[in-house]
């Protein structure tokens, strides 16, 4: 076969072929645009219940949530104290979400416990601020477990452990509940490091 006759063949292919190769791709952009436009409706659904539950209105969230709505439900939970309901929430997170965002709820709700704890403490309920101290350490190990670089969990996970340094009867009475030892860093000892300057 020639080269001419080759494209004498694939013109008349090209003429035979083109109109059903414009509706397949006219079809496959119509689908695409369906997709895309029920995948950005789906977002601003998500966009505008987060914003209701930022602006204090409540919002109902179930197993089917996206995980963004999930960790602004945990938020506004966190935000108003109730504990119980947004650890439910993160169990939740913790089997769907990506990391980012389970370290994020873990974050959330490890400062509405600490809160708690600064509460206790401000009334001088010792005893009862404990638990909360070492559930707030937990959750903040639990965020840094899963974004080692989230420095505002470092943060305040620091500022947990000055409590039970400052108050040692939390962990005398109460425990740690994770079994491995956390290294004993110098920041959290009084005074100078020793060692060589």
């Amino acid at each position: 076969m020639t080269l001419a006759r080759l494209r004498d063949r694939l013109r008349m292919l090209w003429r035979e072929t083109r109109s059903s190769l414009l509706i397949v791709a006219t079809l496959a952009l119509a689908g695409g645009a369906i997709g895309a436009s029920i995948a950005w409706r789906g977002a601003v659904d998500v966009n505008t219940t987060i914003a209701a539950l930022r602006g204090g209105r409540d919002a109902q969230v179930d197993v089917n949530s996206r995980p963004e709505l999930v960790l602004a439900q945990i938020a506004d939970l966190a935000r108003r104290s109730e504990i119980d309901r947004a650890r439910v929430l993160m169990e939740l997170l913790d089997r769907r979400g990506r990391s980012e965002i389970r370290a994020r709820g873990h974050y959330l709700l490890a400062n509405a416990l600490l809160r708690q704890a600064f509460e206790h403490i401000e009334r001088s309920e010792l005893e009862a601020a404990g638990p909360f101290v070492n559930l707030a350490k937990r959750e903040y190990r639990g965020a840094l477990q899963l974004l080692p670089e989230f420095w505002d969990a470092k943060y305040n996970i620091d500022v947990a452990a000055r409590l039970v340094r400052d108050f040692p009867e939390f962990e005398r009475n109460n425990g740690d509940e994770l079994g491995a030892e956390p290294k004993k860093l110098w920041t959290d000892i009084p005074g100078k490091p020793k060692g060589l300057p």
